[in-house]
């Protein structure tokens, strides 16, 4: 089993930033790619972004530009940096790991999920 424990939301006024953290322990040699999801009230989960082990990225478009998505190997976590935050990106973020090794935007592909940590965006 692979366990997920994010770390790094909170709340955050239009246009700055934050960053989240996501630490893998247990069989984390078993992950390939790792991802970030975002669920909002009333709304589906959906894609944020992406990075593989060898550290090839994707981004949902409605992030591009603002997001960045890292890891860290050896450390076995990954990060991702929002910036330029908007009141639409509120919502509760959730790491995820895949054992799949190469990038993948849908839900079902991911293997561990984190508990989701909250990021609020004031107008």
């Amino acid at each position: 089993q692979v366990q997920l424990v994010e770390s790094g939301g909170g709340l955050v006024q239009a246009r700055g930033s934050l960053r989240l953290s996501c630490a893998a322990s247990g069989r984390a040699f078993s992950i390939n790619t790792m991802g970030w999801f975002r669920q909002a009230p009333g709304k589906e989960r959906e894609f944020v972004a992406a990075i593989t082990y060898s550290k090839d990225t994707n981004y949902a478009d409605s992030v591009k530009g603002r997001f960045t998505i890292s890891r860290d190997n050896a450390k076995n976590t990954v990060y991702l940096q929002l910036n330029s935050l908007k009141p639409e990106d509120t919502a509760v973020y959730y790491c995820a790991a895949s054992k799949v090794a190469f990038i993948v935007v849908l839900s079902t592909m991911y293997d561990y999920w984190g508990q989701g940590s909250q990021v609020t965006v004031s107008s």
